[in-house]
């Protein structure tokens, strides 16, 4: 099975949206854009278990808190699913509410086109469609989930119980679920999922729960508490009657089966010895290897599972990321994440990839992501991969256009903001994040590319011919025009004599400079002014482009006024753009 889309009115912060999976798919966009809500929403019409709760939904589910109105129907909070690729025991339990679906149009086939089922891009589909309500009479909330089709002679539609909801094996993960939770027994958890998978149903319940309490813990007279337990038993007796209360005993617990399943876990080995201590108490390491082979179970006990996963990026390392989605992609029919992590994004082509951006009155949009049109998908190299998904997780981007621009505006600007924090902000700081382009003519294409996606852009670039310049202009929001025509003669004409020759003499003595340019290689003895140390310099940051030799050097500034003018112009302005602080003048 797989989910080709949901459609959402009225469910908290989504007055309305409707977004489509391309098979697997990672949903990005800023905090609040809607991404855990999308999935809440699915978990209402497939979560087995989410009927369960008494009430379904409450006042704080429905879009602004709008659940009743003086005049007219209330609000209704609806949701709709269609999902695809049943398989045979599906197909033959929901056989009476089949539709058909067209891939290629994405929608669902109208009664009357009876002789389009039989084309290749037509395929069997089930619609269902979750409602929910405030109920004026009972004065409480209701929600039911029904088949969409066909609609009952009395106008009414099918329930979808929770038997069809099982047969559809859709598993919603938190994010708090994945980690110190996993071995738990509360509902929900992976433990409780493999064991409901499994038909296990634990009957130990009732005889912890008595063996519990009925162990005495303070029979012994040593311990003092039994003496003063009988004397509240005696002042008890002074001013009621005997038959009234029993003699009081200090017991382990009045614990439920419903606080019982939070209190049981799982203990695992610490070390060599034969101590165990509480699962979620081991290392990391041990934690992420066990969670990702208790997802592993669930998607082979289940076989045809929907996984909806929260950012498994949380407190795991970018390798154990990667081998998560990996391995719950090639074991799921559809597995669906949220993210923050550049790391797991790297594991989709951009088609799987969703933006998700929701506006003021709750309408959320969205996208799949495209290729650049420079960029062809042969190109998609891991090292393009990374850094194109790190700016589509950002607000803002800055292009350049090589390597050694992208690194040394970076270490010019937290550089800067260590020296004078009141007036300079480093680029994380700012939210932003650097795209290198890779040359200056593809700055007005990417740029292009990332303000179609809603992102603020801004560039740096050399300078360039008239027409190339207005291209650029028209594809950022914030072009700044170098007046030079390479970053290293930028950086040597702007930058402190003085840092300048600290760190030439730097290289030479700590063995550092290039054998190839033995020729730009001088000794303490050798009597040279700034502009042969300028000319041996530019050669090396020439050779040295993408080695972070820029970023080294813009590091080593002790003053402000040690980076280059052009530069500290460049991120002032970026900083005063996005409305921080003002600064005094820039030359102080």
């Amino acid at each position: 099975m797989r989910i080709e889309y949901v459609d959402i009115t009225n469910f908290r912060g989504i007055a309305k949206a409707k977004i489509e999976f391309n098979s697997h798919t990672v949903l990005i966009g800023d905090n609040n854009a809607g991404k855990s809500t999308v999935f809440e929403a699915i978990d209402l019409v497939l979560g087995p278990d989410r009927l369960s709760r008494l009430p379904v939904i409450d006042e704080h589910d429905f879009f602004n808190g709008r659940y009743f109105v003086e005049e007219g129907d209330n609000p209704k909070i609806e949701i709709e699913l269609v999902i695809t690729e049943l398989e045979p025991d599906q197909h033959n339990r929901f056989k009476n509410h089949t539709e058909f679906w067209d891939k290629d149009s994405k929608i669902i086939l109208q009664p009357g086109s009876i002789d389009e089922v039989d084309l290749p891009h037509i395929v069997p589909a089930l619609r269902v469609k979750f409602v929910g309500y405030y109920n004026v009479d009972d004065d409480d909330f209701s929600g039911e989930t029904f088949f969409c089709w066909p609609i009952n002679e009395d106008d009414t539609l099918t329930k979808f119980a929770k038997g069809d909801k099982r047969e559809c094996g859709f598993l919603y993960l938190r994010a708090l679920r994945t980690g110190s939770r996993a071995l738990s027994m509360e509902r929900g958890s992976l433990l409780d999922i493999i064991l409901r998978i499994k038909e296990i149903r634990p009957k130990m319940w009732e005889n912890v729960l008595s063996q519990l309490r009925h162990t005495e813990v303070a029979e012994d007279p040593e311990l003092g508490i039994k003496g003063v337990l009988e004397g509240v038993q005696n002042a008890l007796k002074e001013y009621v009657p005997s038959d009234w209360g029993s003699e009081p005993i200090l017991r382990v617990s009045d614990l439920t089966r419903e606080h019982l399943r939070k209190t049981l876990t799982v203990f695992m080995s610490t070390g060599p010895g034969s101590y165990h201590a509480p699962f979620h108490h081991q290392g990391t390491g041990t934690i992420n290897t066990m969670v990702l082979a208790l997802l592993s179970m669930i998607a082979e006990l289940k076989k045809n599972v929907i996984f909806a996963m929260e950012e498994p990026e949380i407190a795991i390392p970018p390798y154990t990321q990667k081998r998560i989605v990996d391995s719950i992609k090639n074991k799921s029919s559809q597995a669906i994440f949220t993210s923050h992590s550049p790391f797991v994004l790297e594991e989709f082509p951009p088609k799987q990839i969703v933006l998700i951006q929701r506006s003021h009155d709750g309408i959320v949009e969205s996208q799949f992501i495209r290729f650049p049109k420079n960029i062809k998908p042969k190109q998609y190299s891991r090292e393009f991969r990374l850094r194109f998904a790190e700016s589509l997780l950002a607000k803002r981007i800055l292009l350049t256009e090589g390597t050694t621009e992208a690194n040394g505006y970076g270490a010019a600007a937290r550089r800067l903001n260590e020296l004078k924090g009141d007036k300079y902000s480093s680029l994380e700081e700012m939210g932003i994040a650097v795209f290198d382009a890779g040359s200056d003519t593809a700055i007005a294409n990417f740029g292009e590319y990332f303000r179609s996606l809603g992102k603020i852009v801004f560039a740096v670039f050399d300078k360039q011919d008239p027409a190339q310049l207005e291209k650029i202009k028209a594809a950022v929001h914030y072009p700044f025009e170098s007046e030079y025509t390479g970053f290293e003669s930028q950086i040597l004409a702007g930058t402190d004599d003085d840092l300048l020759e600290n760190y030439y003499w730097n290289l030479i003595n700590n063995g550092e400079w290039p054998e190839s340019l033995h020729k730009y290689q001088y000794n303490d003895d050798d009597e040279i002014g700034i502009d042969e140390i300028k000319k041996a310099l530019f050669n090396f940051l020439k050779k040295s482009k993408g080695d972070y030799a820029v970023s080294d050097l813009l590091g080593a500034c002790e003053r402000s006024t040690q980076v280059p003018l052009s530069i500290r112009k460049v991120l002032k302005s970026i900083r005063d753009i996005l409305d921080t602080p003002p600064a005094t003048d820039m030359e102080d």
